[in-house]
């Protein structure tokens, strides 16, 4: 499905990155991951190896944007022009607004709203000179229902779904689409910290009653980075269970 193709995925050490990686990998797409460490790089680099599939993992601060350019340039050389770009990496910093720092806020917009501005920047040349791309990024069904506690990471969720639509307004008549996912409550990292009766509670607002898995989500932006998928854009794909229903 994706043979011949080249993906960027940040974020994919572990989680919804690290199901998105595999599955792109899997339909036949070489695969760049990235991550914050050294060590993380070294593990996306074994997993991808341990499956079979084309790839590597990369050092790389997406919110250095010094760091951006010369990273999508090294990808392209060593694995071929960037056809498909998932922006995934993301971070929470949790707070009532009366008590949110500044360094809080800025740290949200930094890696989950200006990392996606950089890294879509860097790729586009190369996709508008193949008249061919696909950008996903990586929202959150925070992003249209909001939460308490989390007022910047739900602005930066939902600023990206406007930036989905715009830029795919740009691209449309290069034969770039641009689209979001929005995850749900997905069984990660993140949510394992809950408590049993904080689970529970959570699980009480999804009509399917669970939380939702990483490849779920992963096989909404492989669908999206096809060549099926090629008359979708600025679209918001929900997976949540039906927590939210768009």
């Amino acid at each position: 499905m994706l043979d011949g193709q080249t993906a960027l995925v940040t974020g994919a050490s572990r989680g919804i990155g690290k199901a998105i990686a595999l599955a792109l990998s899997g339909a036949g797409a070489s695969v760049a991951g990235t991550a914050t460490t050294d060590d993380g790089a070294a593990a996306i680099a074994t997993y991808l190896k341990d499956a079979g599939h084309r790839g590597e993992g990369i050092r790389l601060d997406v919110t250095d944007g010094a760091a951006v350019e010369p990273a999508v340039s090294g990808v392209a050389q060593r694995l071929g022009d960037i056809s498909i770009l998932v922006n995934n990496a993301g971070i929470t910093r949790d707070n009532l607004l009366l008590r949110m720092k500044d360094e809080e806020w800025d740290a949200i917009m930094d890696t989950n709203l200006k990392a996606a501005y950089r890294l879509s920047k860097a790729v586009v040349r190369g996709m508008m000179k193949a008249r061919y791309g696909r950008i996903i990024n990586i929202g959150s069904v925070v992003g249209v229902s909001g939460n308490a506690g989390q007022t910047n990471y739900a602005a930066a969720k939902a600023a990206l779904i406007g930036f989905t639509k715009s830029l795919a307004q740009e691209l449309g008549s290069r034969n770039i689409s641009v689209n979001c996912v929005a995850p749900g409550f997905i069984d990660t990292d993140m949510t394992r910290v809950l408590t049993g009766a904080q689970r529970e509670a959570l699980i009480e607002r999804i009509p399917l009653g669970r939380l939702g898995l990483p490849a779920e989500v992963a096989h909404a932006v492989a669908f999206l980075a096809s060549r099926e998928a090629g008359y979708i854009t600025g679209a918001t794909l929900h997976v949540n269970g039906g927590m939210y229903m768009a």
